[in-house]
This record gives C-alpha cells, sequence and structure tokens, in this order.
C-alpha cells in the first residue's frame, strides 16, 4: 500500500479473498486461492490494516463478496471497517433492491461509500437508478467479462462517450482488462480514470523489490 501511494495512485482497492468470485478471472481466483490457503480472512485482514492510516492518506475500498460479510455480521463489518479508516465497499452480488432496503443504511450510519457496477449493457435507466443508490465512484466494467481480460479497448469508446454524456456527477473509473498505458489511456479519454487490478497482481508475482517493481509498473501505465 506504501508502494501504490508512493507511485501516484489515487486509490487503493483491497481485495477481500473469497472461494467463488464470480467477477474476477484466473489471477485474482489464483491469488484468492492462495491467500485462503494461508489463513486469510476478514478477521486477519482487519487486523492487518489496523493502523494502516498513520501512513496511508490516499482513499482505500475494500472489494468482495456478500457471503463471507454475511458469515462475519454486516454490522459488525461495517463499525470496524469504519474504525479502522476504510473509505467504502464494492460488493458485485449485492443487488441494488436488496442494497437499498437492508444494507444501505448500515453503510450510511458509518459514512462508508458503496460502488456498484456496470457494464456496456445496462441501460441508462439502471445507471441512473445504481448512481442514485450509491455513492463513490461508479465502476465501469469494460465488457460482460472478468477481470484480468484481454479484450481489446478499442470498441468501448462510444460506451464511454454514453457515460460521459450523461452529466454524472460522481466520478467514473473503468475496470478488467485495463493492463498497459495503451489500455489506460483507451479507459481514461471520457472518464476519471481507470483501474488496474491483475496486471498489478501478475507483476507482484515476479517481483523481487516491491517497491521499485510497483513504480516502474505505473511509470509504464501512467507516465508523469
Amino acid at each position: 500500500m506504501q508502494a501504490l501511494q508512493r507511485s501516484g495512485v489515487d486509490i487503493i482497492e483491497l481485495g477481500m479473498p473469497y472461494s467463488d468470485p464470480l467477477a474476477d478471472g484466473p489471477v485474482i481466483q489464483e491469488s484468492s486461492a492462495q491467500a485462503l490457503a494461508n489463513g486469510m480472512s476478514i478477521t486477519t485482514l482487519f487486523h492487518q490494516l489496523k493502523n494502516f492510516r498513520s501512513q496511508i492518506h490516499i482513499p482505500v475500498v475494500l472489494m468482495g463478496y456478500l457471503n463471507p460479510l454475511l458469515q462475519f455480521g454486516f454490522e459488525n463489518f461495517c463499525t470496524q471497517a469504519a474504525a479502522i479508516g476504510v473509505d467504502g465497499l464494492i460488493i458485485p452480488d449485492i443487488p441494488a433492491f436488496e442494497f437499498e432496503q437492508q444494507y444501505a443504511p448500515g453503510l450510511k450510519k458509518h459514512i462508508l461509500d458503496f460502488i456498484f457496477m456496470i457494464t456496456p449493457e445496462t441501460s441508462e435507466g439502471r445507471i441512473r437508478q445504481l448512481y442514485a443508490a450509491a455513492s463513490g465512484f461508479l465502476y465501469a466494467v469494460s465488457s460482460s467479462s472478468v477481470t484480468g481480460s484481454n479484450k481489446s479497448f478499442g470498441n468501448i469508446s462510444t460506451y464511454l462517450q454514453r457515460l460521459a454524456a450523461m452529466s454524472l456527477n460522481n466520478p467514473v473509473l473503468v475496470g478488467f482488462g485495463v493492463r498497459d498505458k495503451a489500455s489506460f489511456e483507451a479507459a481514461s479519454a471520457h472518464t476519471a480514470g481507470a483501474i488496474v487490478g491483475s496486471a498489478y497482481i501478475n507483476m507482484l508475482k515476479q517481483s523481487q523489490n516491491i517497491a521499485a517493481d510497483t513504480e516502474a509498473f505505473f511509470k509504464n501505465i501512467r507516465p508523469a
């Protein structure tokens, strides 16, 4: 997290490992399986993050799935996340209706943003509904696939221009398949920025110096 902050990233998304990560591709599935095999849990995560705000000043959001949060206790999870300084959540398998009826009050109580995902197939009406229900940024999935997809970004310009024309107040960030300078620039052309996940985890697997390699990785993607 310190290396990411020094490298100039604007937000850190921390994944919470889960055995059935439906929105994640092979790279993050593998990292989740390895983490779970090593004994990773939400309790361990909160312990690791206990004092992170003494050094990390940029926003941090947690991304995961509903089942582990329900087992942990959703209210308890929100309480602990807010207490250590987490800014928001990305939980792809919480439907909008259930979010508004069951989960939004707890998130608002603890001042935690909630980020919804949309795809190129999401209608304008649905986008506006999700936008109104949530806070933070809107996560625009580049295509109806999983994280780490190698699909070309050449065909998403119309989709992103459509989002830009909606004049949404909260920022739109693009994720899934952003892996290099070209895909980052394509994703950022009509939005506030892009989210890099699988490509960074792949780099970490080979890294001998996280600080130096992280800086080099993001310089290649987003030159100063």
